[in-house]
């Protein structure tokens, strides 16, 4: 078997271990809100279902084109790699380590710069917090976040190596979206946690960009964005949406960036516009 063989067929087991895991976090998905109807807490079922709308589409994209690319253009990348890692029993559990630090960073620039934003205020965009908010993922994500992660094929991670860490992290931030679950206590200083994360859920004004890791909240008490969960969190993203429409909540913002490009005068406003700070205006 090639080496590109061998990428392949790792992300296909990858895949496969994914898809047990998918299965039994929909099986929490459903329980969690058909007891949340029982007990009449969720008033309504529109954003579950706009939830729910969003996953499939991603599920679709992600195992078909995206998926594709992902691997291809990593494979391309190795091609490049500056080193290579030993094969070793400390491969792995690295790889995830620093799978989860790239993710830190790819993370903090989704909410720092305006174009990424786009994509991932998808995920910030329901003024609920539930199960079925983890799938609230953006359309374009595996499109771009891929890119992120060409350093670690660079230093001499193998492809299959940075998939499993990527997964690894992504897979295990899916239970901590609920508000069943309370403060933790030490772990909340270490771990990314069900109270570590409503807090990056908030629009509450100290709670905006913050708490950006992924498995480890380590990284954001190294680089002075973490935030204890304090007063009651506020879901949702500044200026609410007001719609359960898939189609809407994933382009919303690439309109409003359309719209502010039209209206720049000049070349440093409309570049403004795209990389600078969310809510971003030039001076007058």
């Amino acid at each position: 078997m090639d080496p590109i063989e061998e990428q392949f067929a790792a992300f296909a087991g990858t895949l496969g271990v994914v898809e047990i895991l998918g299965l039994a976090f929909l099986i929490a998905v459903v329980s969690e809100t058909v007891w949340d109807v029982i007990r009449g807490t969720r008033g309504t079922l529109r954003e579950t279902f706009a939830n729910a709308a969003i996953a499939i589409v991603s599920a679709l994209l992600e195992r078909t084109i995206y998926g594709l690319i992902f691997i291809i253009g990593l494979v391309i990348a190795s091609y490049f790699a500056l080193f290579d890692l030993p094969d070793t029993w400390w491969t792995f559990p690295m790889a995830i380590l620093v799978a989860d630090f790239t993710y830190y960073w790819m993370h903090r620039c989704e909410h720092e710069v305006r174009l990424f934003w786009a994509n991932h205020s998808v995920h910030h965009s329901s003024p609920e917090f539930n199960f079925s908010t983890a799938l609230r993922i953006s359309w374009v994500d595996a499109l771009i976040e891929w890119v992120f992660f060409i350093p670690m094929i660079l230093i001499g991670f193998s492809v299959a190596e940075t998939v499993v860490g990527l997964v690894v992290v992504v897979a295990y931030q899916s239970w901590i979206h609920t508000e069943k679950v309370g403060k933790l206590g030490w772990l909340d200083k270490i771990f990314n946690t069900p109270s570590v994360h409503r807090v990056h859920h908030g629009s509450n004004a100290q709670y905006i960009d913050k708490n950006y890791g992924g498995l480890l909240i380590i990284w954001d008490r190294m680089f002075g964005t973490y935030e204890p969960e304090e007063e009651k969190v506020i879901y949702g993203i500044t200026t609410l949406l007001e719609t359960s429409n898939p189609v809407r909540i994933n382009f919303h913002e690439y309109l409003m960036i359309l719209r502010d490009l039209r209206r720049a005068r000049s070349l440093s406003n409309a570049l403004g516009y795209l990389f600078r700070r969310p809510g971003w205006r030039p001076k007058p």
